[in-house]
């Protein structure tokens, strides 16, 4: 594969990367605040590379089994290269498709843990990348929050949690899919460069079939410093 990199994520876990499917801040954010147990199966909604589930992979308490689904046919060949080269293919599955379609390969109620990056921007806000990728990573062209909702809603088991990162301004349309899909908003935690500056991120965990409360954790500060991979996402 042309223009294809490596990024060595720790413990012996590695991402390919291009310049159309990189890895984000945001990214490493939800894949630390999703904070999967060692006995979860976990799924990854819109995979990209596949840094969320490669990060769980990297830490600590690593999921018993992940998947992580993708569309794109080319970012889902860098995912499953990652997981090759990580020693993962009995632990990460890759799989091409839509989560408006689930495939078969993702069982339907089998999941502790579903996590989402999803498009920020509805269609008609924004300038529209000139990429196809970058258009599908950025507005919801083929992905809406609804969609994610409905897609973790069918996946989650009872009590089970979803995850997303969002921007602050679309928080109201992530809370109302949530509970459209019946999965309760339990958890939020903002995202600033320092203490005088508005959030740029917001991370939220709901709970499929969960009684109402809302913790709304401090804010994570990254005064200006990239997240990495390592300390300032593992504060989250």
């Amino acid at each position: 594969m042309s223009n294809t990199s490596t990024e060595n994520l720790g413990c012996g876990i590695t991402a390919y990367t291009d310049p159309d499917h990189r890895i984000g801040t945001d990214a490493c954010l939800l894949a630390a605040f999703s904070a999967p147990r060692r006995i979860d199966t976990a799924v990854d909604l819109g995979t990209g590379c596949g840094v969320i589930p490669l990060l769980w992979f990297a830490g600590a308490n690593p999921p018993r089994a992940a998947f992580a689904i993708e569309l794109q046919p080319r970012a889902a060949e860098l995912a499953r290269r990652g997981a090759v080269h990580s020693g993962l293919e009995e632990r990460l599955r890759i799989v091409e498709g839509d989560i408006r379609i689930l495939p078969d390969a993702l069982p339907r109620g089998g999941f502790d843990l579903v996590t989402c990056n999803p498009p920020y921007k509805p269609v008609g806000a924004g300038i529209l990348s000139g990429s196809d990728s970058g258009k599908m990573a950025r507005h919801e062209t083929t992905c809406t929050l609804d969609d994610v909702c409905r897609a973790a809603g069918k996946l989650l088991r009872f009590g089970g949690r979803l995850c997303v990162c969002q921007l602050p301004e679309r928080l109201p349309d992530l809370l109302c899919a949530m509970r459209t899909h019946r999965i309760e908003p339990k958890r939020l935690k903002f995202v600033q460069k320092d203490a005088h500056s508005p959030p740029w991120l917001v991370l939220c965990e709901g709970k499929l079939g969960s009684k109402p409360f809302l913790q709304v954790e401090a804010p994570l500060l990254l005064d200006g410093k990239s997240a990495g991979y390592g300390s300032e996402v593992a504060s989250t």
